[in-house]
């Protein structure tokens, strides 16, 4: 099970929103959502399809802007201040963000700039992400030949090069073999034993939340209608029920990784792309 760290954490929270809202023309994606997650803790946010897991992380990064409502990430207001918002996160998106034409080193240069991180710094901290990502032996390589969990992990390196007080991850081992998400799950425990980082991820896959999760979130058309550590959900519904049990029991759906045929065209050019 996932480390109890963020029991031990203060009760701050650098994710906070209240009556979170999105709606396109009359459909309402995210639906008034409330979310609070502390320092240190690793929270996931499972649900179907549509439920406004992807939506609520575009609205925390300021890629979306809410419809009303209100959220604080990393001490800055998502509507007044998106500019700070950004400049102290992490964002890792669900399709693959690397330029396979550049080496892992030069990918995180161009990271560096971006961020702003101090010239005179670059190089060391370049070198240490690429030490604690494990990518040291293949940083000067072509990305394009990296597999898919070294390019996961690269794009994680690109993320947290800053050294954000947050992390958001969406789908962040789709399309990777078992090994490859192994090795992903183990860098995200890592950013927070070492960094205190607070990372929100999105998944569909049970097992990682199970694993790698402090506290999870289920989602439903569009509000945040389940919250609580995996075991207590498991343990709540039957002694010996599984999280997809919880999962189903709460949706009423199977678990799924696309719905619609644009949903399985997109899992399926980024499983490709990333191997």
């Amino acid at each position: 099970m996932a480390h109890p760290l963020a029991a031990d954490r203060p009760a701050d929270a650098p994710i906070r929103a209240e009556g979170l809202t999105r709606q396109f023309g009359t459909a309402v994606a995210v639906d008034a959502l409330d979310l609070s997650v502390t320092t240190g803790e690793i929270m996931g946010l499972l649900g179907p399809n549509g439920a406004g897991k992807t939506t609520t992380i575009k609205m925390l990064t300021t890629l979306l802007r809410a419809t009303a409502g209100s959220a604080v990430v990393a001490g800055a207001d998502i509507r007044t201040a998106p500019g700070i918002v950004r400049r102290r996160i992490g964002y890792v998106p669900q399709l693959v963000s690397a330029d396979g034409s550049l080496t892992g080193r030069e990918n995180l240069e161009l990271s560096a700039r971006l961020y702003h991180v101090p010239r005179a710094e670059r190089s060391t901290t370049i070198g240490e992400t690429l030490a604690f990502m494990g990518l040291e032996d293949a940083a000067d390589r072509m990305v394009r030949t990296y597999s898919g969990g070294m390019v996961r992990r690269l794009e994680i390196a690109q993320a947290m090069l800053h050294r954000p007080a947050v992390l958001f991850l969406d789908e962040p081992t789709v399309g990777l073999d078992p090994t490859a998400r192994t090795m992903v799950w183990d860098r995200v425990r890592g950013l927070r034993e070492q960094h205190g980082t607070t990372v929100l991820l999105t998944t569909h896959y049970m097992n990682e939340a199970d694993e790698l999760c402090d506290r999870i979130g289920i989602m439903l058309r569009g509000r945040l209608v389940e919250v609580g550590r995996p075991d207590d959900l498991k343990r709540r519904l039957a002694p010996d029920a599984s999280l997809e049990d919880v999962f189903a029991d709460v949706t009423g759906a199977d678990i799924e990784t696309g719905g619609t045929f644009r949903d399985v065209g997109r899992t399926r050019r980024t499983a490709k792309r990333l191997g």
